[in-house]
């Protein structure tokens, strides 16, 4: 089945965010707790890790983009 990934909130005051890298591609699969990609706000760059295992279907907010916390960055799949 299918489920959106979104900009996850970093922090108390972050409200939008720089995807600054993917570290998995369209086909990859990946595990809850693995490090799907970086997201730069005004005060770092963080990692972010899956909150659930599954496929990386599509991305849709492309590396060097910013968008607000909460907005759809990609889709992927459950596992087999």
């Amino acid at each position: 089945m299918m489920f959106e990934i979104k900009l996850t909130k970093l922090g108390q005051t972050m409200e939008e965010g720089t995807i600054t890298g993917w570290m998995k591609k369209v086909g990859d699969s990946f595990e809850q707790g693995e490090i799907l990609y970086e997201c730069e706000t005004e005060k770092a760059v963080n990692e972010v890790e899956a909150t659930r295992a599954g496929t990386l279907r599509e991305i849709v907010v492309p590396e060097g983009e910013t968008v607000e916390v909460g907005t759809v960055i990609a889709r992927a799949d459950d596992p087999a």
